[in-house]
C-alpha cells in the first residue's frame, strides 16, 4: 500500500526534471535566441529518428531549417549550424586558435584512438604531427613512382577490358588503385586489389560496412566496442553476406598484431624501411601511444579516408566527363603538348600547372563532397560572433561540405559540372580554391590532401589522354547524394 504514493512521487520528479528542462532549454540556455524548430531543442529523439531510423536524412532537415530560419540555426540544444562560407574558416581555424572536437558528433568513426577520434586540441597536434611528414608535397613528390606504377597498372587492366568489349565497375576500379597506394603507403606491403579480376577492394567494402553504422555507433558507442569483442568467425555466423570483409579485418588486424610483436617488421620481409605503420610503432614514442589498439584504428582510419574521398571523385569525374563531349575534348586539347602519346606519362609537379586539368579535378571534387558529415568544432576559450548572436565558449559549432559546395552565390547551378567557372574565377582574381573544402581546412585538415591530388591528376589525365569512355546502366539517381553516413551515400548504396 505504501509503494504507490512513493511511485507518483518519483513520476512527478520525472515529469518535472523534463519540463524544467525544456523550459530552460527554450528561454534561458545561452543559446535561446538563435533560431530553430523548438522540437530539436526539446529532444534529440529529433535527430535520432532522421539520422538512425531514416539512415542518414537529418542533413536534409537541416537544410530544411536553414531554408526557413536563415544561415544560423539551431540544430540541437547544445549546437549551432551555420551555412555560410565566408564563416568556415571561423569555424574550423588554424592552428593559431585552438579548437577542440565534440566528442558527440565524433564517436560517429567508432576509432577513439585514431587522430580523427582526438578530442583535446593538443593531443590531437602531437598525434598529427606524427603524420605530417609522410603527407607533405615533399613526400608525396616521393611516393611517384608507386603512384606511377599503379595508374599504369590501372591503364594496362582498363586496356584489358577494351580490347574484350567488357563493361568495367569504374568505381571498384578506382577503390582498387586508391587502396593498393594508401595501403602501401600505411604498411609497405602490398595488396594488389588491381590484380583482381574484378577489382575487389576489401578497404572500399570495409569503409562502407564500418560508415552504413556510422549513426548507430554516435548514439550507442558501446555497439562498435561490444562488436569487436565478438569473435571474427561467430560475426561471420551472424552476417555471412560480410563475411568477406570481416576476414579481412581479421587478417589485416592480425598483420598489424603480430609485426607490433616482433617490432615493426623484420629488415628484408618486404615492407619498405619507411612506412606509417612503423612510424606509429616507434619504441621511441609514449608507451601509451604505440599501443595495439591505437595503432590498429589509426591505419584503419588512414586506409579508409585514402581510399574513399579520391575514388569518389575521379568516379564522379567520368560520369560527368561521360557525357560531356566538349569538356573531354578541351582536356584532350590541353593534355597533348604534355602527353603528345595516348600512353605517354607526366610528372604532378608538370600536371599540376594545367588549368583545365586543375578545374576538372576541382569541379570532381566539389560534386564528390569528401566527408560530408558535419563535425562540429568547439572554441574552448573564445567566444564567438555571428551575424549579432553570441556564441559562448564550450559551443559546439558545424557545417558541411554539403553546404559550402552547393552554395549559389560562391557556386551558381550547383549542380552542374562546370569546370570552366574555375577558369573563369581565375580570370576574375578570385581564388574559388578557398571554397573547396573536400579536405576541411584548419588545424585538423585532411592529412591526406597531397596523397588524394596525385592520385586524381595523374589518373584524370592518363585516362583521359587514352581512353573514350561511355555510361553503362547509370542513371542520375545513382549519383545523387541520398544519405549523410559521414560519406556520401546514394540509395544503391543501402
Amino acid at each position: 500500500m505504501n509503494e504507490s504514493p512513493r511511485l507518483w512521487l518519483a513520476l512527478a520528479g520525472i515529469v518535472t526534471y523534463y519540463v524544467s528542462r525544456t523550459i530552460y532549454r527554450l528561454y534561458f540556455h545561452p543559446l535561446s535566441k538563435i533560431p530553430g524548430p523548438k522540437i530539436t531543442v526539446i529532444t534529440g529523439l529529433y535527430e535520432f529518428y532522421y539520422d538512425v531510423i531514416c539512415g542518414g536524412r537529418f542533413l536534409f532537415q537541416t537544410e530544411k531549417m536553414h531554408q526557413q530560419y536563415g544561415p544560423i540555426v539551431r540544430i540541437n540544444h547544445r549546437e549551432v549550424h551555420i551555412s555560410d562560407p565566408t564563416f568556415y574558416d571561423e569555424i574550423y581555424a588554424s592552428s593559431s586558435r585552438k579548437r577542440d572536437r565534440d566528442i558527440n558528433s565524433y564517436a560517429a568513426f567508432a576509432l577513439p584512438h585514431a587522430t580523427i577520434g582526438t578530442m583535446d586540441h593538443e593531443h590531437h597536434r602531437f598525434r598529427r604531427s606524427l603524420l605530417n611528414d609522410f603527407f607533405s608535397k615533399r613526400s608525396v613528390s616521393g611516393l611517384s613512382p608507386v603512384v606511377e606504377e599503379r595508374v599504369s597498372k590501372l591503364m594496362e587492366r582498363l586496356e584489358g577490358f577494351y580490347r574484350t568489349g567488357q563493361v568495367v565497375n569504374i568505381n571498384n576500379a578506382f577503390a582498387a588503385l586508391t587502396s593498393d597506394v594508401i595501403t602501401h603507403y600505411c604498411y609497405g606491403k602490398a595488396w594488389n586489389f588491381l590484380e583482381d579480376e574484378a577489382f575487389r577492394s576489401d578497404v572500399h567494402k570495409t569503409t562502407e560496412e564500418n560508415t552504413s553504422l556510422a549513426h548507430v555507433n554516435r548514439y550507442f558507442p558501446f555497439v562498435p566496442e561490444t562488436t569487436r569483442m565478438v569473435p571474427p568467425w561467430m560475426l561471420s555466423l551472424l552476417f555471412p553476406a560480410k563475411s568477406a570483409v570481416i576476414e579481412f579485418q581479421k587478417s589485416f588486424l592480425q598483420h598489424i598484431s603480430a609485426s607490433v610483436q616482433d617490432g615493426g617488421g623484420e629488415k628484408g620481409s618486404g615492407t619498405t624501411n619507411r612506412t606509417i605503420f612503423k612510424r606509429l610503432s616507434d619504441p621511441s614514442l609514449p608507451a601509451e601511444e604505440r599501443t595495439l589498439r591505437r595503432i590498429q584504428d589509426e591505419v584503419l582510419t588512414l586506409l579508409g579516408a585514402g581510399t574513399e574521398t579520391t575514388a569518389s571523385a575521379l568516379a564522379m569525374m567520368v560520369y560527368y566527363l561521360a557525357q560531356d563531349r566538349s569538356t573531354v575534348d578541351k582536356l584532350r586539347a590541353e593534355l597533348k603538348p604534355l602527353l603528345p602519346t595516348p600512353t605517354s606519362t607526366a610528372s604532378w609537379a608538370e600536371l599540376e600547372k594545367l588549368p583545365y586539368l586543375t578545374a576538372v579535378v576541382s569541379e570532381s571534387l566539389r560534386l564528390s563532397y569528401g566527408l560530408i558529415m558535419r563535425l562540429p568544432r568547439v572554441a574552448p576559450t573564445e567566444t564567438l560572433q555571428y551575424q549579432g548572436y553570441v556564441l559562448p565558449p564550450g559551443t559546439p559549432l558545424s557545417t558541411s561540405t554539403w553546404f559550402v559546395h552547393r552554395n549559389p552565390t560562391i557556386f551558381p547551378d550547383p549542380d552542374r559540372f562546370d569546370p570552366e567557372r574555375w577558369i573563369q574565377a581565375a580570370a576574375r582574381g578570385e581564388n574559388l580554391s578557398r571554397y573547396l573544402v573536400s579536405f576541411m581546412r584548419g588545424s585538423r585538415a585532411c592529412v591526406g590532401m597531397n596523397l588524394a591530388y596525385i592520385e586524381l591528376y595523374l589518373t584524370t589525365a592518363r585516362l583521359v589522354r587514352r581512353f573514350e569512355f561511355e555510361l553503362h546502366d547509370t542513371r542520375a539517381e545513382d549519383i545523387q547524394v541520398a544519405r549523410d553516413k559521414i560519406i556520401p551515400y546514394v540509395e544503391s548504396l543501402d
